[in-house]
């Protein structure tokens, strides 16, 4: 954005006293192009000064002739236009100190507005700085080159209207100029750098190195033309001034060439071992100091540890390294010069790090705090020089990992150096404390990043955020904007009363926002970072059926819908659905799940639900599907305490066809105590297949999926006297002998042809699925032996015994525990499953 773009917005009455000699409708016409010109960076007033400064008025005039002829008001302005050049053709210098008076007025009022000028403004500032000192260095070369084509007179004496200046002198201020090009090329080598590991975080990044490099192709060129004309001017410079001119040349040319090597696209961050990247260097003067090699110069990667990155970085990179810290392989490529691209690189495509090596941590250090990096280095000779120069450069800092559930606090580390480094630091030196202001910014370039998406955090999340991480509940918002994080805060300390850090907490939504919920976010459908203290004062006041979402605070990774209802003695209190999780998620949609719910209606603080979320909804299929099959629909339900009935209730209407419940199956009177637990494992099993209380405090949810089809016909709605258990009477009997239990096929342990009288039988196909078979009835040789399901080393249990047995309550198989939590209990029913979430890639006899 220009710094025009800006003003032009604010009111006129602030410029009234820069419109004196540069009226304000001048100014609005020449608009952008007047920031292009380096009108702040004209302040002598010498021959290439004055030079300048009449081109850029020549120029002006120019424009302003150009664009009054489209302007309706064309005669005042072509009078303004004439007062301009009769005014300033005698002094362009002076157009150069009212232009700059103008800008400065200009930055000025943004600056206190704003606090800051826009990030394109500084940039192209620094280019035409930067291009207006290159071009005093050439004017002081052509300089240079007349005194010396003249030469010395009759009298010895230089005939040139430089003449009162001496050779010497000239020579120096250009080397000085030439040195202070150099000191621009390398601050922004430096900054681009910097902006390439602030990209690690999200940050906008320009790739493009092409103008970087044609800024050092430009500046070698003169280089060379101001080396051979100290050279000529040899005698005149003396035995005392040549080397030390020579000294400083050869400086300049190597800062150059080592700080043009660059690693142009950087290697995982988080490096896991036994697994391939990539990565590219790019040496910015090979086109033009590398093409009379007779053979590409190798290059190769080496994993050096931060100790050995800091000892090269003090010896300037001129040590060469002792040992790789890793065993790196296809670590050698060739730096080749592309002739389309002219872009001279070495492409490592298909590295892999077998192996590290550890070094000596630092305290309480973790192997995920652990910094290593990749270096890049090889040997040139440089043309037409003929000088051997080694190039090094390191890669960002890496941080190895040899298993996945490393990558999240590796992550952290690797976000907390890219966010807060210095551009000039010890490798790889990062600060312990940082404001909180510079980490809400950073949190909020990760999410935005990460997720995708324009809207970005607001102050309001920056408040919870902060009460979060330094566990404060009485700061107000503008006390945590002097206070200072830690690392050990971010990434070391556990939260109170949870079980993981700050950033896993917040890796965790990221990960869920960006799988699931990027859309919902990106509409501001999600108010996300809220306490649930604070979502119980907003809708405490709110109507029945009021609800929003947030993330929440004691899960990773969980989205939770806060609703209005009535209590028992019917006062409106808030009730909070066990939070969603991605794989929630993925089974049905953040937006069908609050279309199925009836509680509610209003989005906070009264946008009406299908109108917010009726574009996220997911179009329900009905009828037969193209294969002749019955669709199904997957729906969610909530029950509060208030609608929860009674086991005992007759009569109250079913909301959907549910699956039967298998009871277990009565113990004959044989069957010893100890026996019991071997009977029922295959039946009930334990952790982690029965459901259990949450110790978070979170509501135990039970997501069972309910399949409704049009039409359900099944043999288990009607009870049948072969699948119904034996009454209590029954087994009183000595002589009655049950048949064994019947087991759905999804617990069953074995095969099904074991567990079936009728034996094994081709399965039939889902369109003519036949009805089941009656048992067998049970002939009395059963009577004189153990049922199937019993060990034939079973001893049999007396009467009396049995009954002891009896008179332990037993909860069926499937049903799920008693709810301790003040989370309201949200189901998705499915025939075939109970209620609680059961695992088909696990059944008991297969754990």
């Amino acid at each position: 954005m220009s710094l025009w773009n800006l003003v032009s917005h604010m009111p006129p009455e602030e410029f009234s006293s820069l419109s004196t000699e540069f009226p304000r409708s001048l100014r609005c016409l020449l608009a952008e192009w007047l920031e292009n010109q380096p009108w702040e960076f004209i302040n002598g007033s010498d021959a290439f000064c004055s030079s300048v400064a009449s081109r850029m008025l020549s120029d002006m005039l120019e424009k302003l002739r150009s664009a009054a002829g489209s302007d309706g008001q064309q005669c005042q302005i072509l009078q303004q236009v004439s007062n301009i050049e009769n005014t300033f053709r005698r002094d362009p210098l002076r157009l150069v100190a009212v232009v700059r008076a103008v800008l400065e007025g200009e930055k000025a009022a943004v600056l206190k507005r704003d606090h800051h000028l826009p990030l394109s403004f500084h940039r192209r500032q620094e280019e035409l700085k930067f291009s207006l000192g290159l071009q005093r260095l050439q004017h002081r070369v052509r300089e240079i080159q007349a005194l010396l084509e003249e030469g010395p007179g009759a009298d010895g004496a230089v005939q040139s209207p430089m003449a009162p200046r001496e050779l010497p002198t000239l020579i120096l201020e250009a080397v000085k100029e030439l040195e202070a090009a150099k000191q621009q090329v390398l601050k922004r080598i430096q900054i681009w750098k910097r902006q390439q590991q602030l990209a690690g975080n999200g940050a906008i990044f320009e790739e493009n190195l092409a103008p970087l490099q044609k800024r050092c192709e430009n500046l070698v060129e003169v280089y060379f033309q101001l080396q051979q004309q100290v050279m000529a001017a040899s005698t005149e410079l003396g035995p005392e001034l040549l080397p030390r001119l020579l000294e400083r040349f050869n400086e300049v040319l190597s800062s150059l060439v080592k700080s043009s090597f660059l690693v142009e696209k950087q290697p995982p961050q988080v490096l896991k071992t036994q697994t391939k990247f990539q990565a590219s260097v790019r040496f910015l003067l090979g086109p033009q100091l590398l093409k009379a090699a007779p053979k590409p110069y190798m290059v190769r990667a080496d994993m050096v540890t931060e100790k050995q990155a800091r000892e090269l970085e003090l010896s300037n990179y001129s040590n060469t390294l002792s040992e790789s810290t890793g065993e790196i392989l296809h670590n050698m490529v060739a730096l080749e010069t592309n002739p389309t691209s002219g872009n001279c690189c070495a492409n490592f495509k298909n590295v892999l790090l077998k192996k590290i090596k550890r070094c000596e941590r630092k305290g309480s250090e973790s192997v995920t705090e652990e910094k290593c990096a990749v270096l890049f280095s090889t040997n040139i000779t440089l043309t037409p020089s003929n000088v051997s120069v080694h190039l090094q450069v390191l890669s960002l800092p890496i941080v190895v990992i040899v298993h996945g559930n490393q990558d999240n606090n590796a992550k952290a580390t690797v976000l907390w150096d890219n966010a807060f480094s210095d551009i000039d630091r010890v490798p790889f030196v990062v600060a312990e404390r940082v404001p909180w202001d510079k980490m809400c910014d950073t949190l909020n370039l990760k999410f935005m990043a990460e997720v995708q998406t324009t809207k970005g955090l607001l102050k309001e999340h920056y408040f919870f955020l902060a009460q979060k991480i330094f566990n404060d509940h009485s700061a107000s918002p503008e006390d945590f904007q002097s206070r200072h994080v830690s690392w050990a805060q971010f990434n070391k300390e556990i939260l109170p009363g949870r079980g993981f850090t700050f950033w896993q907490w917040f890796d965790g939504v990221l990960d869920l926002t960006k799988r699931c919920l990027k859309s919902y976010w990106s509409d501001r459908l999600i108010m996300g970072f809220i306490s649930k203290q604070y979502v119980c004062k907003l809708l405490s006041m709110q109507p029945d059926g009021t609800f929003l979402l947030r993330f929440s605070d004691s899960e990773i990774g969980g989205v939770t819908i806060a609703y209005v209802t009535r209590g028992k003695d019917g006062s409106s209190q808030v009730e909070n659905i066990q939070p969603f999780s991605a794989k929630d998620l993925s089974i049905r949609s953040l937006g069908d799940r609050i279309r199925d719910l009836g509680q509610l209606r209003n989005l906070y603080p009264n946008l009406p639900k299908d109108q917010a979320f009726g574009s996220h909804y997911n179009k329900e299929q009905t009828g037969k599907d193209g294969r002749g099959y019955v669709s199904t629909a997957i729906k969610m339900t909530v029950e509060s305490e208030r609608d929860q009935q009674p086991p005992s209730t007759v009569g109250a209407p079913s909301e959907a066809p549910q699956a039967p419940m298998f009871n277990l199956p009565v113990l004959q009177h044989e069957l010893h105590p100890e026996n019991l637990q071997p009977l029922l494992a295959p039946i009930c099993p334990p952790t982690p297949f029965c459901p259990q209380p949450v110790p978070t405090g979170y509501p135990t949810a039970e997501n069972n999926i309910m399949m409704v089809p049009d039409r359900l016909t099944s043999p288990f709605h009607s009870p049948s006297p072969m699948l119904s258990p034996p009454s209590l009477s029954h087994c009183q009997d000595p002589t009655f002998r049950p048949p064994g239990p019947f087991i759905p096929n999804q617990y069953m342990p074995g095969e099904v042809s074991q567990l079936l009288p009728a034996g094994a039988s081709a399965e039939p196909r889902d369109e003519e699925m036949p009805e089941l078979p009656p048992f067998p009835p049970v002939e009395d040789a059963s009577l004189q032996s153990p049922p199937r399901w019993m060990s034939p080393s079973m001893e049999q249990p007396s009467a009396s015994e049995l009954e002891q047995l009896l008179e332990v309550p037993l909860l069926p198989p499937f049903a799920p525990l008693p709810q301790h939590s003040g989370y309201p209990n949200s189901s998705l029913s499915s025939w075939g499953l109970g209620d609680a979430r059961w695992d088909d890639s696990i059944r008991p006899g297969h754990a």
